[in-house]
């Protein structure tokens, strides 16, 4: 027997409407934070850095495809990963699907990670995906960026904390194959850049719970009765796709 109020569909329509009225709020908050987003200041990009593909080494204007936008996801998969994160892996299952109507809009979306390389394109491989995945291993492109550190460097900053950290970033730093520091090598994160008479501009960057437009499921699942349900266990349900029981 549920415990969940149970009312007359004439009262039920009355609480939706009041419901409705907070959402076209939410909504136009929205449409007005992305306006804001689009008037940041930018960056312009001096440095010249070359990432790694499976085509080559491309410079990031190379990157852009021809077109005048592009977009990097932060993949945490660091040169002592075994595997991707699961979590990340996750958010870029979306990607292939989405990448046709972005080309479509003048956009380019990417993925860059610290590792070499073919360790990425063997990951690509099993995960059966078809976006562009550079591999920063050897530029300073994603450590300027603030989104790869040294080991040392990673150590320094995160030991005083490390009891702090969710436990979901145990898990994945031990289903990536690496320990906590490794893991820690790489932040996730995204990042849009302009180019605009072959001058490379970054106009937005973000991380944290910033990145959650980029996990669909989660919009769902807010929209399912028992929500997101994660309580204590923020993402450890996050699984890679093949890994889920019965897949």
């Amino acid at each position: 027997m549920t415990t969940h109020p149970i009312v007359s569909r004439d009262e039920w329509q009355a609480a939706r409407a009041a419901l409705l009225v907070r959402e076209k709020a939410h909504t136009r908050l929205g449409d007005d934070l992305a306006r804001q987003r689009q008037e940041l200041p930018w960056i312009r990009i001096d440095k010249e850095y070359t990432l790694r593909t499976v085509d080559g080494p491309r410079t990031l204007t190379e990157l852009f495809r021809g077109r005048s936008q592009l977009l990097i996801y932060h993949f945490m998969f660091g040169p002592s990963y075994a595997d991707g994160c699961p979590v990340n892996s996750s958010i870029a299952d979306a990607f292939d699907a989405l990448i046709p109507h972005l080309n479509a809009r003048d956009v380019s979306l990417i993925a860059v990670s610290g590792a070499p390389i073919e360790k990425l394109q063997a990951y690509r491989e099993r995960m059966k995906w078809g976006f562009t995945w550079a591999s920063s291993y050897g530029s300073d492109f994603n450590a300027d960026l603030g989104f790869s550190s040294s080991p040392g460097e990673t150590r320094k900053r995160f030991e005083p904390i490390l009891d702090k950290l969710p436990p979901v970033a145990f898990r994945n730093a031990e289903k990536a194959g690496t320990d906590i520091y490794g893991y820690m090598t790489e932040l996730f994160g995204f990042t849009a850049f302009a180019l605009e008479d072959g001058t490379v501009y970054q106009t937005y960057s973000t991380t944290g719970r910033g990145v959650e437009f980029l996990m669909p499921y989660y919009g769902f699942l807010d929209h399912a009765p028992r929500g997101r349900d994660e309580g204590e266990g923020w993402q450890l349900w996050i699984r890679r796709r093949d890994e889920y029981a019965g897949t």
